[in-house]
């Protein structure tokens, strides 16, 4: 079994995240970077599969440079090869242009499952892999908290609020995971080392046959028209109770609305 996982890059969820003056897009250099935490339990379900049915796990993803860090963490985690899609212009694209993108890139290698974590921490959208389905042409499968493939059958359990859904489709198909689903694994010092020689192949919009006009700024449907820096915290009201707290803090509720 073929296995591609999507992975995505996003700046460290503890770090102070920023946007860029110039264009309103997010800093990338303003903090530090890691794999997309669900991505993680993404990649571990890949791996899991593999070792359960054979086959090869390949990371694709879309990201500057320093993305293939990323990668060759996933690497050391145990996928077999990475794909790295890298172009100046795809600075600024919106989920619509990213899942285009994705998929044409997904038309670059051999798959009979594509996994990817529900959502990013960086933008909470949560409907890429719908739209690489829907690009693809082929089935989704959303919100597994576990995956099962039997043959050309994979299927899916999704958590309800009153126990799970039962979801099934033809592979080739792509499957959102949560991050109930497993526990990533660490890398060990072995796989770290085996990482540097497995291989990544890195494509520009020319070899997926795309033009800059179709993706990045240009091309996103959704663009942040302003922003500014949230205030500095300032100090609290303190109430001393002398004999009136209680009222003192319901005075001091009702003159902001809360009561």
């Amino acid at each position: 079994m073929n296995i591609v996982v999507l992975m995505k890059q996003v700046p460290d969820t503890y770090a102070e995240r920023k946007l860029q003056a110039g264009d309103n897009t997010l800093d990338r250099d303003a903090s530090d970077a890691v794999i997309n935490e669900i991505d993680e339990y993404a990649i571990e379900e890949g791996l899991l599969l593999k070792e359960a049915h054979g086959g090869e796990v390949t990371i694709l993803t879309m990201g500057p440079d320093r993305a293939t860090e990323s990668i060759r963490k996933a690497l050391s985690m145990g996928a077999d090869k990475g794909v790295h899609v890298l172009d100046d212009a795809l600075h600024g694209s919106c989920a619509i242009t990213t899942a285009k993108v994705l998929a044409k890139a997904l038309g670059t290698v051999e798959y009979d499952l594509v996994i990817a974590g529900s959502e990013a921490t960086d933008s909470r959208l949560s409907i890429v892999p719908a739209l690489v389905s829907e690009a693809l042409g082929v089935a989704q499968l959303s919100g597994a908290r576990k995956v099962t493939v039997d043959g050309s059958t994979v299927t899916i359990e999704r958590t309800t609020d009153t126990g799970f859904d039962r979801v099934e489709g033809a592979v080739p198909a792509v499957v959102s995971v949560v991050e109930k689903i497993n526990e990533p694994r660490y890398p060990s010092f072995k796989g770290i080392m085996a990482a540097k020689s497995k291989p990544v192949t890195t494509l520009s919009l020319s070899d997926l046959g795309l033009s800059p006009d179709e993706v990045g700024l240009v091309a996103s449907t959704t663009t942040v028209e302003s922003y500014e820096e949230a205030p500095p915290r300032a100090a609290g009201t303190i109430v001393k109770d002398e004999g009136n707290g209680g009222a003192a803090i319901a005075e001091y509720l009702a003159s902001r609305k809360l009561i």
